[in-house]
């Protein structure tokens, strides 16, 4: 080979220059977002995608994505059947009657309140578990509603007892059976059963029964509210009679008066009463 061959063969300072400054395969995958277009460049879809296999990888995913079942998202223009459409695609029964609860014997929701919430559950795309779910929390929570009431109107039934059979004494149950006749006659059967804030039934509020026990006492020993067994006096109405028969100048302070034996011995009996009834 001459010697003007092999000076020919060998590079010139230009050319190796110009290899130098292209960019080897690994810097072109590295700035691969840099050949894209300006209006590319930008996307925020590819922020996530670090490299070309990224790319490939997130290509074929949407490619797989054609033409199965999506569900696309109603936005603010969507109308009423766009969502119809979406709640069954999500699995919404066919109709409100396909809904079933498993609720609990004691349930207290009756047909008419299950039949309406079905109804609003299928008009707002509710699924089955969905529904369940919220049908179980509402039965709950009226189960728990429930006994809380009746332990309070348990406890308001127990506190009045006690406070009439203080102030009565052996009267009480006497009292308490006129106040009973004379509700009945009067009220309408379902007014004694009408709870009050604090959860105790009004016919088992001391003040009404009082109330009733004095319209009692007021009509007398009439046969309509007079009730059965024997009748007892209240403390009150004992004392008032001790006193009648303890009057300033009564037989009780008279040792010489014909009845002072007996205003003695009766007074004696009504103060048995008395300590008895308390």
């Amino acid at each position: 080979m001459s010697s003007e061959n092999q000076v020919a063969a060998q590079p010139s300072e230009n050319n190796v220059t110009e290899l130098n400054n292209t960019p080897t395969i690994n810097q072109q995958i590295d700035n691969w977002k840099d050949t894209l277009p300006d209006d590319l460049k930008g996307e925020k879809a590819l922020e996530s995608i670090q490299d070309i296999p990224g790319l490939v990888k997130s290509y074929v995913h949407a490619q797989k994505m054609i033409g199965s079942d999506k569900i696309p998202v109603p936005n603010k223009y969507a109308t009423d059947e766009d969502w119809q459409a979406v709640y069954n695609k999500l699995g919404r029964p066919e109709s409100p009657d396909a809904y079933e609860f498993n609720l609990k014997d004691n349930s207290n929701i009756d047909e008419n309140a299950l039949k309406g919430f079905k109804d609003i559950a299928h008009k707002n795309g509710l699924l089955p578990k969905q529904a369940e779910a919220i049908m179980n929390f509402y039965n709950d929570m009226t189960q728990n509603y429930i006994q809380d009431l009746n332990s309070k109107s348990e406890q308001g039934r127990m506190n009045a007892e006690q406070s009439l059979k203080k102030e009565w004494g052996a009267a009480f149950d006497n009292k308490v059976k006129q106040a009973n006749v004379v509700a009945n006659k009067y009220l309408n059967e379902n007014f004694a059963h009408l709870t009050l804030s604090d959860g105790t039934k009004i016919g088992d509020h001391p003040e009404f029964i009082k109330a009733f026990a004095n319209i009692a006492g007021e009509l007398g020993e009439d046969k309509l509210i007079a009730a059965q067994g024997p009748q007892y006096m209240t403390p009150a109405e004992l004392d008032k009679q001790i006193a009648q028969l303890q009057q300033p100048g009564s037989a009780y302070w008279n040792k010489n008066h014909p009845g002072h034996a007996l205003a003695v011995q009766e007074v004696q009996d009504l103060l048995a009463l008395k300590h008895n009834s308390v």
